[in-house]
């Protein structure tokens, strides 16, 4: 008995999400098929000149909108930001500076200062708990 192997699949959606783009801007053949393993290999290597153009210009998802202006998720809906952005949209929110970004910015910070704090401090913590063993 041998046991072929299928290539490995997934949606288009998923496919997206891993390229880091918005997928209702893709080609359409891109939406309506299916991915293999191997396809989403490929186009991370050499991207098309349509990935290349997402990637640089837009629409982005949220992920991406999120992380090119220094935000959560949550903080871009906070600030109604719930559509993807074009990179000029992006780089238009930046040059505006509204209230909501610079405290959404802020709120970033202070998560990430804290992140860091607790991570010393585990650390801290394992170290000590090595030298009571030794």
């Amino acid at each position: 008995m041998t046991s072929h192997q299928t290539a490995q699949t997934m949606k288009p959606a998923t496919a997206a999400k891993k390229l880091g783009v918005y997928l209702e801007a893709t080609p359409a053949e891109f939406q309506e098929g299916v991915v293999s393993r191997t396809e989403l290999n490929a186009l991370q290597a050499d991207p098309p000149q349509w990935l290349q153009e997402l990637r640089r210009n837009g629409p982005h998802p949220r992920p991406v909108v999120a992380a090119k202006l220094g935000v959560s998720i949550a903080g871009l809906a906070r600030g109604g930001v719930t559509e993807a952005l074009t990179t000029e949209q992006i780089d238009a929110l930046k040059q505006d500076n509204p209230e909501w970004l610079q405290k959404e910015r802020a709120t970033q910070a202070d998560v990430r200062k804290e992140a860091v704090r607790i991570k010393e401090k585990n650390a801290q913590r394992a170290e000590e708990s090595q030298d009571k063993r030794a």
